[in-house]
């Protein structure tokens, strides 16, 4: 019995390092396991790792609650941090035209989760005791499956309850899994209140991608016939038309050349242009006829090639600030971001991670590689000194009391002024020379790690006392409230963004995914369109949402749970 007294102590000294390690390591490994299976054909993911902790404190394999806590709270500025960083760039590109109106769609469904929550909190439950309310804000970010605000919740109940904490997690895990099927079955609800036939949809999204395929980069080649060009510069004929195009190529009596500004325009020369697709017709116009030749294809010394930006100098500066047809001889046709084509504009600011299209002599082009950095390598590792300066400002930020009336100072704490930093760091880091790129798995590793982290820790404190609180206590309601809080925007907002705003229904779908930042959603979605509006209206609400989840969740709890 002796020999084994060893792993024995593994498992029960709950001060050993060791053991704290297991413990992370068993619920974790078995949250992501289980929330692998599918119910109903969908999944859970790794929340489930806040129920694999749930379980582990009820059986009291835990940790000093001290370090429980400090691994919560890293975690929690770890995700929210790496959720800024990517929803930065796009953060205040979501408000155009259409984007104001599903930004809109999606705070209102957000306003109205919160008074479904009060509604259902003065109907069902006694006002007078002080736990009950933050145990509604548990239920209503289980209802809307927002992992994120539930942390935000509960790090400002610290500062309101001090130790005497509710455990929201217990309201959050009731409400969770019926959360994510009641926003699937209320999108599908929406499908059938508006008579939308998918078939129609699918093809009006068809229409629409022609429409804005006038928006990409075309290229063109082009012979000057228009009289008014003899002796006028390529920097005049651009200010005259006022349309964005980019002359790469230029052949004059026969000779081959990468033209600049100063480049004199003759009847009878011959050019390759890129431009937006809707301004192809003027151009042609202005200059003359099209010509069924590719200079690519003649011998000729010139190349085309892709470069990587990787030096972290290049970072913010304008296309027009580089100068590369002056300076380097070569012009830059396109810039691709994120696996989007982007018009090269002498406006547009280059980010590290771009990819440009440089066409020129190969000794130029490969000048050009040099002084942009094109190395894959740089971009493997994630810039880890931005994270953390990106934290250290944030952990600041957040802590910045704002006297608002309350009984004590609002604070935007560890998951608002993180997330606020980071959103801010990912838009505009480039101006004080933060770079801000990291690869899409490097980003998705990060957060999770941080979201597991969050979630085993929240799970094994609040396990110690989850089968009283919802077998014995107010489980059935917190499901039942947590229902209703799902549903009743989505059938409240679903109609009216298709009935009053004509959006259409797999956009409505990816808007209301994005609302209640929910994955499954987004990917039932998917499977039911084959183009690409879901992810554009998921991608669209998304930074927007989070943030109000985030921030609202401290609202809640400091204004009415105070």
């Amino acid at each position: 019995m002796d020999s084994f007294e060893w792993l024995i102590n593994l498992f029960t000294s709950t001060d050993s390092v060791a053991h704290i390690a297991l413990l992370y390591a068993i619920v974790i490994a078995v949250g992501v396991y289980l929330g692998k299976i599918k119910f109903f054909g969908i999944s859970l993911g790794v929340t489930f790792v806040l129920f694999a902790g749930i379980v582990a404190g009820h059986f009291q394999f835990t940790a000093p609650t001290d370090i429980l806590t400090f691994i919560q709270d890293f975690g929690l500025i770890l995700f929210v941090f790496m959720i800024g960083l990517q929803v930065g760039p796009g953060f205040f590109e979501s408000f155009g035209k259409a984007g104001i109106k599903l930004n809109g769609l999606a705070a209102s469904a957000i306003l109205l989760n919160i008074l479904v929550m009060f509604a259902c909190y003065y109907i069902f439950f006694d006002t007078s005791d002080s736990q009950n309310l933050p145990m509604m804000v548990g239920t209503l970010y289980g209802a809307v499956t927002n992992t994120p605000g539930l942390g935000a919740a509960n790090e400002a109940l610290n500062t309101v309850f001090g130790q005497n904490v509710p455990q929201i997690a217990s309201a959050y895990a009731c409400a969770y899994p019926l959360g994510v099927l009641g926003i699937i079955g209320a999108t599908i609800l929406v499908k059938y209140i508006c008579k939308v036939r998918l078939e129609k949809e699918e093809a009006r999204l068809a229409a629409m991608e022609e429409t804005a395929a006038n928006k990409k980069p075309y290229k063109m080649h082009l012979e000057v016939t228009n009289k008014y060009l003899e002796g006028k510069t390529l920097l005049q004929v651009h200010d005259f038309l006022n349309r964005d195009f980019v002359v790469s190529r230029i052949v004059h009596e026969g000779e081959l050349s990468i033209p600049n500004r100063h480049t004199v325009f003759h009847l009878g020369d011959q050019m390759l242009i890129v431009c937006a697709e809707a301004d192809q017709e003027a151009i042609t116009a202005f200059i003359g006829p099209k010509l069924d030749i590719d200079f690519e294809q003649q011998d000729q010394p010139l190349v085309s090639k892709r470069i990587l930006i990787t030096n972290p100098k290049i970072n913010g500066k304008t296309l027009g600030a580089m100068h590369f047809s002056s300076v380097h001889g070569v012009n830059v046709t396109r810039v691709t971001r994120h696996g989007m084509d982007l018009f090269a504009s002498a406006s547009l600011p280059l980010q590290v991670g771009d990819r440009i299209m440089v066409v020129g002599p190969e000794d130029a082009v490969d000048s050009v590689a040099n002084k942009m950095g094109n190395s894959i390598k740089r971009l493997d590792a994630p810039n880890i000194a931005t994270i953390f300066v990106g934290i250290i400002i944030g952990i600041i930020f957040g802590s910045l009391p704002i006297s608002m009336g309350l009984p004590v100072p609002m604070k935007l704490g560890i998951a608002g002024g993180p997330l606020i930093i980071a959103i801010l760091i990912g838009r505009y880091g480039y101006k004080i020379k933060l770079v801000t790129y990291t690869t899409t798995s490097a980003n998705m590793m990060l957060r999770e790690i941080g979201l597991v982290l969050f979630l085993a820790s929240v799970g094994i404190k609040a396990g110690a006392g989850f089968f009283e609180t919802v077998v014995e206590g107010n489980g059935l309601l917190y499901v039942l409230t947590g229902f209703l809080i799902t549903i009743v925007p989505i059938l409240i907002v679903g109609p009216i963004a298709r009935i009053r705003y004509k959006f259409n229904y797999f956009t409505i779908m990816g808007m209301i995914a994005g609302t209640y930042t929910d994955p499954p959603a987004l990917a039932y979605a998917n499977s039911v369109c084959s183009k690409e509006a879901p992810a554009v209206g998921y991608s669209t609400v998304y930074p927007l949402a989070m943030f109000l989840r985030i921030f609202t969740a401290q609202i809640l709890i400091l204004f009415f749970c105070g």
